[in-house]
This record gives C-alpha cells, sequence and structure tokens, in this order.
C-alpha cells in the first residue's frame, strides 16, 4: 500500500475557516447541527476518545439559537468546566512541585532540583495559558488552527444539497481497522498521483468534501533544524481545498466522520521554501461539481484538481 511516509508529510497544520455559520452564508449551506451536539456529547462523555476541537468552531454556538445549537453549548460549558477542574488540580500540584524544589535549593543545590524546579515553572505557566485560554472570549490565531486528528467543518453533498459537518482531520475509510490510524498516521492528506490507489480508490470519485483555509504550516529544514513556516496566500483569500472524506461504522462504535486533504507538486515559492507538497484549491465554479462527483468520469474530477486557484504563496517562520 503505497502511503505517505511521516517525515514527508504535508499540511502539518492549517487555518480554518471555523464559523459553520460561514459557510452557511458563503455558501447557502445546511449544517449538519445534530452531529455537532453529537461530536461536542461524546467529548464530554468520552474522555477516551481525545477528541479535540479548536475553540473556533465552539466558538459559533457562543450565542445559541434553537435547541440543538442550545444542546451543542451545554456541552461545550460543560466540558470547559471540567477541563478547568483538571488544570486548576494539576497547577495545585505543580506550585507544590515548585515550591517543595526552591526549599530544596535553598538548602542545598542539587541537579534534581533544579530539573523539577524547571518542570514545574514550565507546566505553571502553561496551565496558567490554557485557564486563561479557557475563560477568555476573544479568539487567537491558535484558535483556529487544526492539527492532524483534531476536528474541522467540512462541506459536503448530502440529500441534492451542500451541508456542513464535524470531521477529523485525518481519514478513516470504511472498512479499516482503528489501528490504522496510528499505523499511517500521514493519512489526513491524499496524494494525487495516488487517489485511485488501494486506500483512496473507495473515496475518490464518490466523497468529496472542502475544507475552508486561510493559510497553512509545514516543517521545512533550515540550516540543519527543523522550523516551520506559516505559508498564506497573496492576497489574503479563503482556499476552496478539495478533500476526501469518510463515515466508518462499527458495530457498538459511533458513527467516525474523517477527512483528508488532497495535495500534490508545490508552486515555486513553496518548492524554494523548502516543502515539496501542497493543498489544492479549487475554483468557486468548481465546487457542486467537486462535491457531487460522477465516478464515471474520473477525468473530469482531475481536471477541476488541474484548474485549480493558483495564489502566490508567501512565507514567514510561525510564531
Amino acid at each position: 500500500m503505497r502511503l505517505q511516509r511521516q517525515e514527508k508529510l504535508v499540511c502539518y497544520s492549517a487555518r480554518i475557516l471555523a464559523d459553520y455559520r460561514r459557510y452557511v452564508r458563503l455558501f447557502g449551506a445546511t449544517a449538519s447541527l445534530r452531529e455537532f451536539v453529537d461530536l461536542f456529547l461524546r467529548r464530554q462523555n468520552d474522555p477516551e476518545a481525545r477528541i479535540i476541537v479548536p475553540k473556533g468552531v465552539e466558538a459559533a454556538f457562543d450565542t445559541p439559537h434553537g435547541d440543538e445549537e442550545r444542546q451543542a453549548k451545554q456541552a461545550i460549558d460543560a466540558f470547559r468546566a471540567l477541563q478547568a477542574t483538571r488544570f486548576e488540580q494539576e497547577l495545585f500540584k505543580q506550585r507544590k512541585r515548585l515550591a517543595d524544589a526552591e526549599r530544596t535549593l535553598a538548602a542545598k543545590p542539587t541537579k534534581a532540583a533544579l530539573e523539577s524546579r524547571r518542570i514545574a515553572t514550565e507546566k505553571v505557566q502553561w496551565l496558567l495559558g490554557k485557564l486563561a485560554g479557557l475563560r477568555s472570549s476573544e479568539l487567537t490565531e491558535d484558535d483556529l488552527r487544526i492539527f492532524p486528528g483534531h476536528y474541522a467543518p467540512v462541506m459536503v453533498w448530502e440529500g441534492g444539497r451542500r451541508v456542513v459537518k464535524p470531521m477529523r482531520y485525518q481519514c478513516r475509510p470504511p472498512g479499516k481497522p482503528p489501528h490504522w490510524d496510528a499505523k499511517y498516521p500521514g493519512t489526513y492528506n491524499a496524494r494525487r498521483d495516488n487517489l485511485e490507489g488501494e486506500f483512496w480508490r473507495g473515496l475518490f470519485g464518490l466523497s468529496h468534501g472542502i475544507m475552508v483555509i486561510s493559510g497553512f504550516y509545514e516543517h521545512v529544514k533550515r540550516d540543519g533544524d527543523n522550523v516551520v513556516l506559516e505559508f498564506s496566500p497573496q492576497p489574503e483569500q479563503d482556499m476552496l481545498v478539495a478533500c476526501l472524506w469518510a463515515r466508518w461504522r462499527a458495530p457498538g462504535k459511533p458513527d467516525l466522520l474523517s477527512f483528508a486533504a488532497i495535495t500534490d507538486e508545490p508552486p515555486a515559492e513553496i518548492a524554494a521554501a523548502g516543502h515539496d507538497r501542497c493543498v489544492i484549491p479549487i475554483r468557486p465554479e468548481h465546487v457542486d461539481a467537486w462535491l457531487n462527483p460522477d465516478p464515471k468520469n474520473l477525468a473530469s474530477l482531475y481536471a477541476i484538481l488541474d484548474d485549480r486557484a493558483r495564489p502566490h504563496y508567501a512565507h514567514r517562520l510561525a510564531a
């Protein structure tokens, strides 16, 4: 099976259009609110699922309208309360650890005490930042950023219309076992030259989506160091990234909605910056044809990918 090796992964993270309501306004889409509610409830009730939803996605429910939005808001608030309690408990432990290390160092400096103080200091600062983020009503750029395994809104075609659903950014096609998530960690991207391969052929031409992003981040080598670059289209714009998606089902398990962004060879400016792949932003006039594909005419789908939007990508070191 031909899949990306981990060191060659692309679109390590992306800055997304997080608010499902903007999909509704921009694309005339319908939101699958029940699936948002179910996701938030599962995150609240099943910690082992390790569901990660960016704060920007949650923010769409800050002022709820209707029963399902209110249910989503209640689940979000309950989860944040649980998080706050866990962070506060851990903060108490780390502050005690820090105080113990300081007392030891005052009496007799040791390497172990110095290391304990360093770790406790870093953890205290991290926990204070997490608590501040939970309590703040302002969104930061990080609140709009997804990494593999995070959930994001994805637009698909269902029942003759555009629909927005929450999906995990790492695709697990139907029939694949859960342990493949770890065995093939690169399946948050699908190479254009492998769409008809064993892993993706059950989705290409059948199950397409669009993720809207305004930039993405990549690991590159600079002077022997691994650094993260932020790439942004110029002029600034939203990009309609071509994706494949799947609904995974198994007896006794909740459905998993997941997706992968399609990637291709990079434009010259990304290659010059040191990266070897790029997402494919399709043109607005191709949205419905992409979302509602004809599996008997794969050539037309490749044509949509080739007739892509081609912005110039500026880059900078990510903060």
